[in-house]
């Protein structure tokens, strides 16, 4: 009957050992030592399934945080959250939404009476103007796909990713895709109030000086422009080249 060969973990420690000493290491931290066998790797299947779990519950907890949780796209257009009423879609209710938009623009360009300096350049408000939120301001249609569309003129009243939804001055709701689509809008220049400095100027040349007043015009490409105004606000100012025009 032949001798069973020694384990090779007990010949290498009594290399480095006493007899004895190699022997109780082998034994408590070999040999009595638990064993833990991994099981089979799992089948594709099984991964596609324990990623998706794991991104459902990732999506769980971050919805059981959110305080108060947010709607769905389809709570959002049942609650009519995106509908306009017709009766309130007068030109002359969002007159005070273009004025606030105008006030806006000429913080945001720095057109104050002692700050701005032209000319007006796109390296230096060009990053401004991209990223301006347009509720509220005055567009025309100047060039289109549609002939249509153009000459078309109203206050924007959304600002969606492919369309501007616009208020006409006859109460009119019109829908335009920003798709090869040229927008021109102006932002007037603040004048200063000459009857208050001379103090003898009378009301008509008053209301002429008004009259001419001026303004910066300012065309806008639909097609390099289809982004939601949240998106906008830190999307950075790249030159890029205008194919269809």
């Amino acid at each position: 009957m032949t001798t069973p060969k020694p384990h090779i973990a007990h010949t290498l420690l009594s290399r480095a050992h006493s007899p004895d000493t190699a022997t109780q290491l082998f034994t408590e931290r070999i040999k009595q030592k638990p064993l833990y066998v991994r099981p089979t790797s799992p089948t594709p299947a099984d991964n596609r399934s324990r990623r998706r779990l794991h991104r459902l519950r990732k999506k769980e907890y971050f919805l059981r945080k959110q305080k108060p949780q947010p709607l769905s796209a389809r709570q959002k257009r049942a609650s009519g959250l995106y509908d306009l009423p017709k009766e309130e879609c007068k030109y002359a209710i969002f007159q005070e939404l273009h004025g606030m938009w105008v006030r806006y623009m000429q913080d945001m360009l720095d057109l104050g009476e002692k700050k701005f300096k032209p000319p007006m350049t796109p390296l230096s408000h060009g990053s401004k103007l991209s990223s301006a939120d347009f509720h509220g301001a005055e567009v025309e249609v100047v060039r289109s796909r549609c002939e249509g569309r153009v000459g078309v003129r109203g206050i924007v009243v959304r600002d969606t990713k492919f369309t501007f939804v616009v208020v006409t001055r006859g109460d009119e709701v019109k829908t335009i895709p920003k798709e090869q689509t040229i927008f021109r809008f102006s932002v007037p220049l603040p004048q200063a109030d000459d009857a208050d400095a001379d103090g003898a100027a009378g009301a008509g040349e008053a209301s002429a000086h008004s009259e001419k007043k001026e303004e910066l015009v300012f065309e806008l490409h639909g097609s390099q422009f289809q982004n939601r105004p949240v998106d906008r606000a830190n999307k950075k100012f790249k030159w890029r080249n205008v194919d269809y025009i």
